[in-house]
């Protein structure tokens, strides 16, 4: 039996499915993929100019010492990621996990939103959501939702513009509600409540099958969720053209692109 079959014949006898996703999922949809600086670089030219890698950017001080350069930043992204439609393969995991028993979960590091965006009722944001917000200065705990923000910016020099979004308690300058490097100021309360729900979910489902797609090792969030939420059954699945490697007695590793492995697998499922 090929790889490709056991793993369809796993889905095929899940009680449940949870979907586990890092950057690379994003890519099908034609996001940008920030691995290394040349691809950072690629996506966002001015950046290349200053000389800035991601990691660099994505620095929560930032925020304070120059707010036009980190706003310039997330608020880029946050128009992206509003714009982007999910991919097929965001629709054919949810049917898959929605014929079970025990229905699906989605756990991701990403922060765009996009399970939301395909109908995932339960999402685990480990990250956090972009599509949050909370104050710079902490004034309260409170996390508020960033429909009605739009950010102006440059996009030559990717500097946003006045106005900057506020908190509506202090009036302060307001940050997203992302984990970022080096972040001792995140407000992971709402993440948190997610990661409770899912846990209690997962300790419900034993005959648990996850599907890891575009988690590479160079931030392993995702990576160790999925081993551990996959731990006591060994179904575990994982789709990852660079990365791919899983002990033979975890699951099932395919070494292929993301929504072209999903789409040969529904082949075998229908």
């Amino acid at each position: 039996m090929s790889d490709l079959a056991r793993a369809a014949e796993l889905i095929d006898g899940a009680g449940a499915l949870l979907v586990c996703a890092g950057a690379g999922m994003g890519v099908d949809s034609g996001l940008p993929d920030f691995r290394g600086d040349e691809g950072f670089w690629k996506a966002y030219p001015p950046y290349e100019r200053l000389g800035i890698s991601f990691v660099e950017l994505a620095d929560p001080r930032h925020f304070a010492d120059d707010p036009g350069l980190a706003w310039g930043f997330y608020g880029h992204r946050l128009a992206l990621y509003r714009e982007t439609v999910p991919h097929e393969g965001f629709r054919l995991l949810l049917s898959w996990g929605s014929r079970t028993p025990g229905g699906v979960r989605a756990f991701t590091s990403n922060v765009d939103g996009q399970f939301q965006k395909a109908g995932y009722p339960h999402v685990a944001e480990a990250h956090g959501s972009i599509h949050h917000l909370q104050c710079l200065a902490r004034c309260s705990g409170d996390i508020w939702a960033a429909d009605d923000v739009d950010v102006p910016f440059d996009e030559d020099t990717m500097r946003a513009t006045a106005p900057l979004p506020s908190c509506p308690r202090c009036g302060g300058l307001a940050r997203p509600n992302i984990l970022m490097f080096g972040d001792y100021d995140w407000q992971e309360r709402r993440s948190q409540a997610q990661l409770d729900e899912l846990t209690a979910w997962r300790r419900a489902h034993r005959d648990l099958v996850v599907v890891e797609l575009g988690a590479g090792q160079a931030v392993p969030t995702v990576r160790r969720y999925s081993e551990l939420a996959s731990a006591a059954t060994g179904k575990l699945i994982r789709i990852n053209p660079r990365e791919p490697q899983i002990r033979h007695d975890r699951g099932v590793s395919l070494a292929s692109n993301g929504l072209e492995t999903l789409k040969a697998l529904d082949a075998l499922l229908s």
